[in-house]
């Protein structure tokens, strides 16, 4: 007997674990993602008419078309099942649009997928959400238009083969002003002297820091100033002047929502954006533990909100205080707020099986899904729980008209950091873990020695995927499901290299950051961004219609767009030698595969070379020297001897001494 009801998803594996949950009367298939989208060779919007899409089957999907069809020829009713955020949404209503005209179909979603939440889920079918779909239908139109505008510039006035984006063009830029700021800093000395210090009867040594000199914030530019003061320092005497004790409560962070979950897995996991998401998008969709069904271990990891369901709040409240006590449980559930455009229909990132911890199902995962579930597993539960406590102890010490301070924290009790305590909050602690002996005032303290130390100032720090995802929240640059895709496209477009975790931009980065700065400062500033996401964000709301933010976007978007058209011009960069064939001058240019030698006289001459890095290839026997080249997955270093060398690596090989 056939199934009578069909659920559409986008994923096999979600496919898979769905199918299993619902059981044989449903029939489940997967699209495989998107099944269609606007043309890759054309614009696809018609401006004139309000900027009509025109969408087209993408290659590669009529088979599932067909098959798709297929399936609903022989059912009664169709579900929807994709994912529950705008682009989900989006795709389900093409789908619907576009082949089920004629067929019944609902749309379903949920936010985890355990055999409780998909089966209440399909008890209340719903409606598409024409906001949402408009919402996304116009955040695709408006990075088209950027998109197919700005790539033709760009082979214009750099190489064929780039392209541009709404979004990560902001996010190159950011990329490139803080390693502009990195090559421009100038490091200052400057020097700090501690004191060893101990009292009477007492064995102990603990550190005090000089801060003060006759009252003055102390400023130690150089060895000889330090060396002066050391010396006066050393002959006087230490005595107690105020101590002050204080209780500070540290409160546990909200559970995880997408942009602090990619910034805490690569901060303790080391993890970059796209591994991230990659991991948890397996814990969301299903993980065979053992049990009837596959079981989606997390919730939705594309969220902005800190929204906890009243049921998993119950149940984590009651672990708590079953496994570690009365204490650790707050007299209320902690309210967490989420930021201005939050989708408050959505929840936090949090596990569906609160009586799983992580060490009871390592065996069913793999290393990396382990450590992110415990990660997340964790978070929850420690923000359930009450502030860690510390009693903080300050003192001011005086040595004549020196001041010296010193402080130390002991903690009270330990709250929710008994599970999980944040990268910089551990960082925090080891800064803390000084404990003060007991001390009066007026005491006199001996000295045990002076400490000076040099120091510089240092540089901002380049940005990790981390610290880039945290900065493109605060500013309000894209949404939970662009984080990672802005990253990865950056890398993949040879724009931006990541060299030890961290995002260094190329050459070729900076080239096209500062041909799209000059010429279109306004779709380039981030503010702006913010506030087209903004604009976007009220079209979802039903405040404003899609249509008004592409139309305040287009016009002045094209008028840039225009004059740019006009002014641009190729950029000829002469190598400082002559081509070995025709003798005319030879030039830089930009190929697919990176930066390369040309001849002038081109395409009279089609004389080319590589250029090389002037380093050796390591490898044994191999007269080649290295290369910068690019591909699909970005980019990297390889031999000029290749095909018959076939070294490739992702950073410089060192250079050995000859």
């Amino acid at each position: 007997m056939s199934a009578k009801q069909l659920i559409i998803v986008e994923s096999p594996t979600k496919a898979k674990t769905i199918g299993k949950i619902m059981g044989k009367d449903y029939s489940v298939m997967s699209t495989m993602g998107h099944m269609i989208d606007l043309p890759k060779t054309k614009l696809g919007v018609d401006i004139e008419k309000g900027f009509e899409p025109s969408y087209v089957i993408l290659t590669g999907r009529k088979k599932v078309v067909a098959q798709l069809k297929k399936e609903a020829a022989a059912v009664e009713h169709i579900y929807i099942a994709t994912d529950p955020d705008r682009e989900g949404e989006a795709i389900g209503w093409h789908i619907k649009a576009r082949f089920l005209k004629d067929k019944s179909v609902s749309r379903v979603n949920f936010h985890e997928i355990t055999a409780e939440a998909v089966k209440h889920a399909f008890t209340q079918p719903r409606e598409f959400d024409a906001n949402m779909i408009e919402a996304q239908t116009s955040r695709r139109i408006l990075d088209r238009i950027v998109g197919y505008y700005l790539s033709p510039l760009l082979w214009k006035k750099i190489a064929r083969g780039l392209s541009a984006g709404r979004v990560q063009s902001v996010a190159l830029r950011l990329i490139v002003e803080r390693e502009r700021q990195i090559q421009a800093f100038v490091p200052q000395e400057y020097w700090e002297i501690e004191a060893r210090l101990q009292q009477k009867a007492s064995p102990a040594v603990f550190i005090a820091k000089l801060t003060a000199i006759d009252g003055q914030k102390v400023q130690v530019a150089v060895k000889e100033e330090a060396d002066k003061l050391l010396a006066d320092i050393q002959s006087k005497q230490f005595t107690v002047q105020d101590i002050r004790e204080t209780e500070k409560r540290r409160n546990p962070d909200a559970p995880f929502i997408t942009s602090t979950l990619q910034q805490e897995a690569f901060n303790k996991l080391r993890y970059n954006a796209v591994k991230t998401m990659l991991v948890a998008q397996q814990l969301y969709e299903g993980i065979d533990i053992g049990e009837e069904t596959p079981v989606g271990l997390i919730t939705y990891m594309r969220t902005d909100s800190t929204t906890v369901a009243a049921e998993a709040v119950a149940q984590v409240r009651s672990l708590i205080e079953e496994k570690y006590g009365k204490p650790y449980l707050p007299e209320k559930p902690p309210v967490y707020k989420s930021k201005k455009f939050a989708q408050q229909a959505h929840e936090a990132i949090r596990p569906t099986l609160i009586r799983r911890p992580p060490e009871s199902l390592r065996q069913f995962l793999t290393p990396e899904q382990a450590e992110l579930y415990q990660l997340i597993y964790n978070r929850f539960i420690a923000s359930q729980m009450t502030p860690s406590v510390y009693k903080v102890i300050s003192v001011d010490i005086r040595a004549d008209r020196y001041g010296f301070s010193a402080s130390g924290s002991t903690l009270l009790f330990d709250g929710f950091s008994t599970v999980y305590v944040k990268e910089d909050e551990e960082k925090d602690k080891e800064k803390e873990k000084q404990h003060l002996p007991v001390l009066s005032k007026e005491e006199i303290l001996d000295l045990v020695g002076l400490d000076p130390s040099q120091h510089f100032t240092k540089p901002p720090a380049r940005f990790s995927d981390s610290s880039l995802v945290k900065i493109l929240e605060e500013e309000g640059i894209g949404r939970p499901s662009t984080y990672a895709p802005i990253i990865s496209t950056l890398i993949q477009r040879g724009y931006v290299h990541r060299i030890k975790g961290y995002l260094n931009p190329s050459e070729l980065g900076f080239k096209v950051c500062d041909m799209l700065v000059s010429y279109f400062p306004e779709i380039l500033d981030v503010k702006f961004t913010a506030y087209m996401e903004e604009e976007l964000d009220e079209v979802e709301d039903g405040t404003i219609k899609g249509v008004k933010v592409l139309n305040d976007f287009y016009t002045p978007f094209k008028n840039s767009f225009d004059y740019a058209q006009n002014n641009i011009k190729k950029e000829v960069i002469e190598a400082g030698e002559n081509c070995e064939k025709c003798g005319k001058p030879m030039i830089i240019k930009w190929g697919r595969k990176g930066k390369f030698l040309s001849c002038s006289g081109f395409p009279e001459c089609k004389h080319s070379k590589s250029i090389t890095t002037g380093i050796k290839c390591p490898q044994p026997d191999c007269t080649g020297e290295i290369i910068e080249r690019r591909s699909k997955r970005g980019a990297f270093y390889g031999c000029t001897r290749y095909p018959n060398c076939t070294y490739t690596a992702k950073t410089l090989p060192e250079q050995k001494e000859e």
